[in-house]
């Protein structure tokens, strides 16, 4: 049975030594050699790379700017089902908005989010109609941020997607939508399943890679029918692609405590096991992070991790969902889905009924579109969710 505390007003209010020790870690970081070839990132983060952006990171990064644009969000934390669950709610000054509930990625958090909130909130401000306004929830999936601490074994996506449910009981919504990517996306599916009554669309994002990746769970998606010869080569390509990138997922899923040491103790190790997925899984047209993504958003969302201690607890949330007694299942609502990156036989390869009624496709972005394409993802959710009002 969900229990729950009440609700209370939450503050992130880092102590000044705690700045002060990540500085002083970064300053004394062991660095490793270089690689002993000229691979780019073909091993991993260029040391010359990483070396830069830790000492952006120790000198000229603002974490007090950034405390301070979280905190203009209102933000409240609870119990729910024994766990700590934190989450953004800032509602709209439009009293009929439409509630909905954003799920963050993995290595991602509520951060992500930060430059949709206006847009969503207060649509008329930022060159929209206010007929599109949102009331906004960004939780934290248990074991990332303020979700803190996972105490015991089991919240894998079900259980989440229940405790967000109640989340949104909690805060008095009668009816919301729900909308995430990555692991977020799965657990929105679940929100629907959980409370079929309240929830009246679910909002999906995806990229190319991803849309592969998750086709070969149910077999080879280059024997998919429907795809062209071209398809299937690129097919090929991001399945040999994926099969050297899922080094972080193998361990995660397996010997999370393990990695958890060297992400709670070293920043730079933080640092680096968040940077390499952002590199390799934005645009593509991207050679750096900072290309693709706000470099001072992408050092809020790791100092998030570094300053909660969430890398290991971000692993093992993985782990349970790689080992879940209990899948999400999704419910009866309308589902749409948004492919930044697209490539064309994602379709085919996730919708070949083409039953999935709102399917829009985005040449640019990536896996991280609420950093990479904000503005689009704004406008995608307002055009689905118009008719769920």
């Amino acid at each position: 049975m969900i229990t729950t505390t009440t609700l209370q007003p939450f503050r992130i209010d880092i102590a000044d030594d705690e700045l002060a020790d990540l500085r002083d870690r970064l300053h004394r970081t062991r660095w490793p050699d270089a690689a002993p070839a000229t691979d780019g990132w073909d091993r991993g983060v260029p040391l010359d790379y990483v070396r830069s952006l830790a000492e952006r990171w120790a000198d000229e990064f603002d974490w007090r700017a950034q405390e301070a644009a979280l905190n203009a969000i209102p933000q409240v934390i609870t119990t729910i089902d024994g766990q700590t669950i934190h989450a953004l709610h800032a509602r709209s000054e439009v009293d009929d908005a439409l509630p909905l509930l954003l799920l963050h990625s993995w290595p991602g958090s509520p951060v992500e989010f930060l430059r949709m909130v206006g847009p969503l909130t207060d649509p008329a401000t930022h060159g929209g109609d206010a007929a599109d306004a949102f009331h906004v929830v960004i939780p934290s999936i248990p074991g990332f941020g303020y979700s803190m601490p996972v105490t015991e074994p089991g919240w894998s996506t079900g259980r989440i997607a229940r405790a967000f449910a109640e989340l949104m009981r909690e805060l008095g919504y009668e009816r919301y939508a729900v909308a995430g990517g990555d692991i977020g996306a799965g657990i929105a599916a679940g929100v629907s399943g959980a409370d079929p009554e309240r929830v009246v669309a679910v909002h999906v994002t995806t990229d190319a890679p991803t849309a592969v990746t998750f086709a070969s769970w149910s077999g080879d998606p280059a024997e998919r029918p429907g795809l062209s010869a071209d398809d299937k080569t690129r097919i090929e390509a991001l399945k040999a692609w994926s099969k050297d990138d899922e080094g972080y997922l193998r361990l995660q899923s397996t010997r999370p405590q393990t990695i958890g040491y060297a992400l709670t103790d070293s920043p730079v190790a933080q640092l680096a096991w968040i940077v390499e997925k952002v590199q390799a899984w934005t645009d593509r047209s991207a050679a750096l992070p900072e290309d693709a993504v706000d470099i001072d958003q992408l050092l809020a969302n790791v100092s998030l991790y570094w300053f909660t201690r969430t890398g290991s607890a971000g692993a093992h949330t993985l782990y349970e969902s790689m080992h879940a007694q209990e899948w999400s299942e999704p419910g009866p609502a309308p589902m749409g889905f948004a492919v930044f990156g697209t490539e064309p036989f994602v379709r085919t390869l996730l919708d070949p009924e083409r039953a999935i009624g709102h399917w829009t496709e985005f040449e640019v972005g990536g896996h991280f579109p609420a950093m990479e394409q904000p503005d689009l993802l704004v406008g995608d959710l307002r055009a689905f969710l118009r008719p769920s009002r």
